[in-house]
């Protein structure tokens, strides 16, 4: 893999957060953040470690009222290595004392390396050099190496190995007037001379956590301290000149929710004293890795490719196959921080439809996390006079809305009401990913048990949210908030929400067409059985057929409207905000701080309508706005992406990369400007400190699927895979491999007006690949090569 490493020369405290979030490792079960193991949390460091559904509750007093929130928790670190030379202070990079220093983030390996040099005296330094690793074989143990050179002197060094658990969730400023202790009941102890134990528990959700830890240095004596919240080892090493002198720390996690293990700190303390070496550790770390890439393999060249590889690494680490033996949904902001509380929203849109295609084992454990807590969407639902099943817009342990009901905008300094629990189309979500999931992967078994009672529950939820408008002739659900944030009041509104939102009503007819099309499909025992139990009518199949072709969209001056009465929405005067502040993407913050509402203008925080283009191929959308009763031409659509171009601010990192993805299958030469910005929205942190607080992982999977999808026009209906490839010349070559229905490993390769396709030898059934001018069945153990149709070049915007 070339460009493997993600490298970082010098030290800058300022880009340590983000340093941190970048260079965080993990496998699927828990990660850490990039800290160094020297250095404590402050404003300059926030060492994390983060375990996958790993939730606690606290009550906070904010603006006189109390607010209960769950958070993902930050587990005790077990990070800390830290040195000195005796009664000397300990070396932190933050002091004077640091000569130089580097981090390189080893992508194919799944290790973290850095060096640094510490001045000792006038002529005399300490070289360190570390590797790190978070064990992708066996998730429940991690490991340092640090190396300690001595540069021109020889002498004592003292080093101390900790366990810490005086630790709280204090990584996203704007959080810090909220309770933050969550782990309680702290113990510490001593397993055997090389290793020492701590145990915690959360507060309130009791899950026990148990950590061990194994330090070892060769012809050196350890010694354990006991102290209140950490589990301490010190240890004396005697350096000589140029010669490497190497402390390996081995560390071992289990929570109450692992399987198969009875008491978590007697598991960790057990898998701690069985864990091999630190090469042996590595060598297996490194092959599990290799598997994954050979998996998920994807060639593009030049610094798109180099951004996509890190992007890739990234939701690897964070929803890897062992993430299929857990009960845990997305994290918005991966494994990789405290920002949006670890809750999971809607950002599996963006993420399951690259994983269908390449472990779709993690897909099905991702969406068994919806069925499991469909209980809780159902009682959701029946407390507002619904029937189904209502989603909530947040989600972390149990299902129920973890939204919070105010949020501080740190312009004014103001806490406002929070209505984006009005965001129901998180339910659609839920039901396109469902079925994306079986075009791709075939699971029929999935489909019509578990998946099926999701999707259709979630169309029950939707039939009953729609009204019936006398005038219009049309259904109508109103009191909603689209994906566009900025809005979720008319102005001057009592309540808050808004009617017939264009990307809601579109998404509910599909759903509810889904749902249709899937009873009249299953099997009958299947179908029995389910509308048995959830208690449906016979009548009803016919009731969403007609709700589903009846659902009111809205349109004003020839473009589809982002809600009713949008057109009624003043105009902002874009020129001058963008002068004044420059940077105008968190526009609402700026218009509240100044005493106004972004709800009085035509100004979007992020695509909304044109999300209708992201999810929907050219195709299919026109033919759900023909079902419809609407006529949707090419120049329809593109006024209407025109239009939404011009009054976007994009506050969110999704809204480049759906703009990027639209903008491409509609071939406009402005579509790499898009692209370009989602490939840079986490490396770069155009959202202006946000990824230190956690990288956005919906955005980063997005940009794999831009490729794997979006660009070659992708799509696994119908039994085949149809490719409609699209010209962008800054990406005109590029390649993947995907796992299709039962093939594994069948690779495609892009090039300018040409289509490479392979399938690899097996018993399976041939693939038919369907282009817009023909169709080609490939054999397994076939290479075929396809001329593409020539495609007039991008348009400008």
């Amino acid at each position: 893999m070339k460009d493997r490493a993600w490298r970082y020369e010098g030290y800058d405290p300022g880009q340590e957060r983000l340093r941190e979030s970048l260079c965080t490792l993990g496998n699927g079960y828990f990660a850490t953040r990039g800290a160094l193991p020297e250095c404590t949390a402050g404003t300059v460091h926030y060492p994390g470690t983060y375990a996958a559904g790993c939730y606690n509750r606290l009550t906070s007093t904010v603006a006189g009222r109390e607010v209960e929130n769950e958070d993902l928790v930050n587990l005790p670190n077990w990070l800390p290595l830290r040195f000195r030379l005796p009664g000397g202070v300990w070396f932190t990079p933050d002091a004077e004392a640091l000569l130089s220093h580097r981090q390189s983030l080893d992508l194919r390996a799944g290790v973290l390396e850095r060096e640094s040099r510490y001045l000792v005296a006038e002529g005399r330094a300490l070289h360190v050099r570390q590797l790190r690793l978070v064990h992708m074989a066996d998730p429940h143990l991690a490991a340092l190496r640090t190396e300690f050179t001595a540069e021109g002197w020889s002498g004592e060094l003292e080093v101390e190995s900790a366990l810490d658990a005086s630790v709280s969730n204090s990584g996203v400023e704007r959080y810090r007037e909220l309770d933050a202790s969550h782990l309680t009941q702290v113990e510490t102890g001593t397993a055997h001379p090389e290793a020492v134990w701590l145990r915690c528990r959360t507060s309130t959700s009791a899950i026990r956590i148990g950590l061990a830890q194994r330090t070892t240095a060769p012809g050196a004596s350890v010694r354990v301290l006991t102290e209140a919240r950490r589990a301490v080892q010190r240890i004396r090493l005697h350096l000589m000149p140029g010669r490497p002198v190497t402390v390996d720390k081995t560390v071992s996690l289990h929570t109450s929710r692992d399987p198969a293990i009875g008491d978590p700190l007697d598991a960790a303390v057990d898998r701690v004293a069985r864990a091999r070496k630190f090469p042996a550790l590595l060598s297996s770390h490194r092959l599990a890795w290799q598997h994954l890439w050979q998996k998920a393999e994807l060639s593009v060249p030049g610094e798109a490719g180099h951004i996509l590889r890190l992007h890739l690494f990234h939701v690897l680490q964070t929803l890897s196959p062992h993430t299929a033996e857990l009960d845990v949904g997305v994290p918005a902001r991966g494994l990789h921080g405290e920002a949006y509380r670890g809750h999971v929203f809607w950002d599996e849109l963006f993420v399951l439809p690259y994983l269908n295609l390449h472990f779709p084992e993690v897909s099905r454990a991702l969406l068994t996390y919806r069925h499991r807590r469909l209980g809780a969407a159902r009682d959701a639902a029946r407390a507002i006079g619904r029937p189904g099943a209502m989603y909530p817009w947040q989600s972390g342990s149990d299902g129920r809305e973890e939204t919070q009901e105010m949020h501080l905008n740190p312009r004014s300094g103001r806490w406002l009401p929070d209505h984006s629990r009005l965001q129901h189309h998180v339910g659609s979500a839920v039901a396109y990913n469902i079925w994306r999931y079986w075009e791709a992967s075939g699971d029929a078994e999935f489909l019509h048990t578990k998946g099926a009672e999701t999707l259709v529950e979630i169309a029950r939820f939707w039939a009953g949210s729609a009204t019936y408008d006398e005038g219009l002739g049309r259904y109508r659900i109103r009191g909603v908030v689209g994906p566009d944030e900025y809005h979720d009041a008319y102005p001057d509104a009592k309540e808050p929400g808004l009617d017939d939102n264009a990307y809601t009503n579109v998404t509910a007819a599909w759903v509810l067409a889904r749902a249709v099309e899937l009873l009249g499909t299953l099997p009958e025992p299947c179908r029995r059985e389910l509308t048995e139990r959830i208690g449906l009518d016979a009548d009803t199949p016919s009731q969403w057929e007609e709700i589903s072709r009846k659902l009111y969209v809205p349109f004003h001056s020839g473009v589809i409207s982002q809600f009713e009465g949008y057109a009624d929405l003043a105009p902002l005067d874009w020129d001058r905000y963008r002068t004044q502040y420059g940077d105008i993407r968190r526009l609402d913050r700026i218009l509240e701080a100044e005493g106004d509402t972004v709800n009085r203008y035509q100004a979007s925080k992020q695509a909304d309508v044109l999300m209708l283009g992201y999810l929907f191929s050219p195709a299919e959308l026109r033919a759900l706005f023909t079902r419809l009763g609407h006529r949707l031409d090419e120049e329809t659509w593109n006024r209407t992406v025109d239009h939404y171009l011009q009054r976007t601010s994009h506050g969110s990192t999704l809204s480049g990369l759906v703009h990027g993805w639209v903008l491409s299958r509609a071939k406009r030469s402005d579509a790499w400007s898009y692209v370009h910005e989602a490939l840079r929205g986490d490396v770069a942190d155009v959202q202006g400190g946000t990824t230190g607080e956690g990288i956005h992982l919906g955005a980063m999977a997005g940009t794999l699927d831009l490729v794997q999808r979006g660009l070659t026009g992708l799509e696994t209906r119908g039994g085949s895979l149809r490719l409609d490839p699209v010209p962008l010349p800054e990406l005109s070559e590029y390649g993947f491999t995907i796992r299709y229905q039962g093939h594994w490993g069948v690779r495609l390769q892009m090039r300018p007006g040409q289509l490479h396709v392979r399938v690899p030898a097996s018993d399976r059934a041939p693939i038919d690949i369907e282009l817009p001018d023909r169709t080609v069945s490939v054999a397994p153990g076939e290479t075929c090569e396809l001329a593409l149709p020539e495609r007039a070049a991008p348009r400008s915007g």
